[in-house]
């Protein structure tokens, strides 16, 4: 960020200059009844000729409507019109109405309306500097291309707020492709496929500058300077500029590859275009690039794309369309003896997680026959002994050789000499044991279930007419109406614990996440603890609980949306574009430490969450932290210090005195210190990949403390923790001062936010003398039921 000083010499200088451009760039008078056709007059110049609006051969595929450079040797479009139909016939003709309408008229066909200006067009003209325009009766912009970008941004344009660069189709095709560069309105300029939410999932290029302010702006310059700009300050410079002037032009677009890339060419004949600056290097760093079922390989500077195997491209030659199956998949429960399924392996790719059930397993081959018996299961990904099953379509591939990931495809394969039709009276055989074991178990079943029916029916009653009598309580849902709001459980977020988490839209237009627990055991213990705990309280830094549902069978909560995701994607990610800087990850912290400060010191009761990890810190679209998944929680009375409780957590976070099961609300400050580390860190708690020394973070964290190099340990992604570097450091303590091995000398967490809003001074006398994080977790993970994360929300 500049000090003001240096942005009022900006303004100084530039304000001249930008007026005495205004007053220079030359343009030409287009009245009203003129007129172009592909084939006689196909262009307006503008008055140097360096850009033209008109029509250009699509080599010879018709002709497109636009402006292009043309005082280069080949006409280069830098705007397009209709782009959802871009391409026309030779007997095409665009005219400026004597009624004020710029249209295209085709033979037959319906007339189209060029552009939408707000007043009917007096005159139109094409200036020096690529920017068409309309004007008013009164000679006021009506409407300009600068105000309409395509895929191309020319100097002195810039992308608004809410604004989107579109690549095209091809190279000889511009209408819109499957690549979008968007000016969000949190003021983060962030790459996404076309059709997709603007969600942390979708993204591959950001700048990071998310709660810059909502009026940030992509600006590019005539030497090449391309940054962002809101309003007030330059908040971020995404090139140096500098570049030469003379006799050269610059644009930027979003190419039909999905980098979008800086470019510069000399007017002197015999020029050529140069890249300057691209988003990226990685050809495969666009999403979606390979289509379904498709994954990419860099190979010499140039994507790939590759089917999985038992897979063919869609369209050969067009990656886009993706690749489709190349054999007849049967339904659940089909029994078809001329075929089996076996499991090919991709290995070292990469795709979107979109797991409807995830199995711990320890080896490739237990991923590989879960998936096998599992009849829902279409693929399945394994790494670090997780087993991850999906169903189809894939999306988002590709192979990065250093990742360790493989991907389980169930593939169709014919059984040899076997037929599908089985002739002869042992074909009876079947049938009639069939039949015969059917009615004899169902006579000794059907007792029984009549008799479990009957317990359970009286037991979610009595659990029904427990919950109307609960002071405080959410709204009630009818389980229909949450059917309805979203849309038959359509959209899957993910997991959480002890069930399955969707999107959803209520009538009104609010955003939803409807979390529906399964499972037998712990669901009506989960449910009353979340109902109880969330539902009678109220913090900004805790996730609203709007409502829930207790109807027959369906136990249902209905929470507020979170579309930024769990904290954990966002600083365990290792692309510094994604990384959080360090003003947010600070106020992160604090918002997680105001949230358990409420929970432990406000409450009429003390909750206690009893699992505090970043996949249970959901970030809304401001960044703002928020507290979820209270089906762990307890809630003790406040003349109890102290409670006798099971084990229960995610180990890595679980505090030492989880091992006499003796606790207090200090086991959240201990957690809470672990995700402190891992925020300021950039990494888990525990990862095997790394070396010995390095693998677990709190036995690293001691070392760097007693050798006082702090800063080592920092986030390497987050470009701004070297420059905060006291702040950083004074954050480190606090989270050593909450992992104290004794409950007694870590802080409240009313002490830990008024320390970190500058009341209080961090203890001096902390103790790195922290329990062996190796020893604490091989014995937890031997006494604690290890929970999936809960997710609320869209984007991990």
């Amino acid at each position: 960020m500049y000090s003001m000083a240096p942005i009022l010499l900006f303004f100084l200088l530039i304000i001249p200059a930008v007026v005495t451009a205004q007053q220079t760039i030359r343009h030409s008078n287009i009245s009203l009844g003129s007129s172009l056709t592909p084939t006689t007059t196909s262009s307006w110049l503008s008055p140097s000729s360096l850009y033209a609006f008109g029509f250009f051969p699509l080599n010879n595929h018709g002709y497109a409507l636009g402006v292009f450079l043309t005082g280069i040797s080949e006409k280069t479009p830098v705007w397009i019109a209709n782009r959802n139909n871009p391409t026309f016939p030779n007997n095409v003709i665009l005219q400026l109405t004597p009624g004020g309408r710029l249209i295209l008229r085709q033979n037959g066909g319906q007339d189209i309306d060029v552009a939408n200006p707000s007043q009917l067009i007096a005159s139109a003209s094409m200036l020096d500097n690529g920017n068409f325009v309309l004007y008013d009766s009164n000679s006021r912009v009506t409407w300009q291309s600068f105000d309409n970008p395509t895929d191309t941004l020319l100097p002195g344009q810039h992308l608004s707020p809410g604004q989107e660069l579109v690549s095209s189709a091809s190279p000889t095709n511009p209408a819109k492709g499957i690549f979008r560069l968007k000016m969000q309105d949190d003021g983060n300029l962030v790459q996404y496929p076309v059709n997709t939410p603007d969600t942390f999932t979708h993204a591959y290029y950001a700048t990071g500058t998310y709660g810059s302010s909502n009026n940030v702006s992509l600006h590019l310059e005539n030497d090449g300077y391309l940054y962002l700009f809101n309003w007030t300050s330059i908040i971020r410079n995404i090139t140096s500029g500098g570049y030469p002037i003379a006799r050269t032009i610059y644009l930027l677009r979003i190419d039909v590859d999905g980098i979008f890339r800086l470019y510069s060419r000399s007017l002197d004949r015999g020029g050529n275009w140069t890249v300057r600056w691209s988003s990226t290097d990685d050809r495969c760093a666009p999403k979606g690039l390979c289509g379904l079922n498709g994954f990419c390989i860099q190979m010499d500077q140039a994507a790939d794309c590759r089917c999985l195997s038992g897979f063919d491209f869609v369209h050969s030659g067009n990656w886009i369309a993706g690749c489709s199956r190349n054999f007849t998949a049967g339904g659940c429960g089909e029994k078809d003896s001329s075929g089996e399924y076996v499991i090919t392996g991709v290995e070292n790719t990469v795709w979107e997680d979109n797991s409807y059930d995830t199995v711990d397993t320890t080896t490739e081959e237990d991923c590989r026959q879960a998936c096998l018996d599992d009849c829902n299961c279409e693929a399945a990904f394994f790494e670090d002994r997780q087993c991850s099953k999906q169903r189809l379509p894939l999306r988002y591939g590709r192979r990065l050789p250093s990742n360790s990931y493989i991907a389980l495809v169930k593939v169709r394969t014919p059984v040899p000499g076997r037929s599908a039709l089985v002739t002869g009276k042992n074909s009876l055989l079947g049938p009639i044991l069939g039949s015969t074991a059917g009615i004899i178990c169902a006579a000794l079943v059907i007792g029984m279930i009549a008799f479990v029916y009957w317990r359970k029916k009286k037991s979610k009653k009595i659990e029904e007419d427990y919950l109307d009598h609960v002071p405080g309580m959410p709204m009630r849902y009818f389980y229909e109406e949450l059917v309805i709001a979203t849309n038959n459980f359509d959209k899957k977020l993910g997991e959480g614990g002890f069930g399955s988490v969707f999107e959803g839209l209520l009538n009104d237009g609010t955003r939803i996440a409807v979390k529906c627990l399964d499972g037998i055991g712990q669901i009506k213990k989960s449910f009353l603890a979340e109902v109880e705990s969330i539902g009678r309280i109220h913090h900004v830094n805790l996730v609203r609980l709007i409502g829930f549902c207790a109807e027959n069978s369906h136990r249902l909560l209905v929470y507020e949306y979170m579309c930024n995701g769990s904290l954990d994607r966002w600083i365990y990610s290792r692309s510094q574009e994604m990384s959080l800087n360090w003003r947010s990850r600070r106020k992160i912290v604090l918002e997680i430490a105001k949230g358990l400060a409420y929970l432990h010191e406000d409450c009429r009761q003390k909750i206690i969450h009893l699992d505090i990890k970043p996949q249970n810190i959901l970030l809304d679209e401001n960044y703002n932290a928020k507290i979820a998944d209270f089906g762990l929680s307890k809630l003790i009375d406040r003349n109890q210090s102290q409670v006798v409780t099971t084990m229960r957590g995610t180990p890595g976070y679980l505090a030492p005195e989880w091992l006499n099961a003796i606790i207090t609300e200090k086991v959240d400050v201990y957690s809470f210190g672990i995700v402190v580390l891992e925020i300021v860190c950039g990494r888990k708690n525990f990862e095997p990949s790394k070396p010995e020394d390095e693998r677990y973070l709190l036995s690293l964290f001691k070392k760097k403390a007693e050798e006082g190099q702090w800063l080592d340990l920092i986030d390497k992604c987050c470009e701004d923790m070297q420059s905060n570097g006291a702040e950083v450091v004074e954050m480190m303590k606090i989270a050593a001062w909450c992992l104290q091995s004794d409950y007694a000398n870590r802080p409240s967490m009313s002490m830990v936010t008024k320390v970190l809003e500058g009341g209080k001074d961090v203890q001096t006398d902390i103790d790195f003398n922290l329990l062996n994080p190796r020893t604490l977790i091989t014995k937890i993970s031997q006494d604690v039921t290890l929970l999936p994360p809960s997710l609320l929300s869209g984007p991990r």
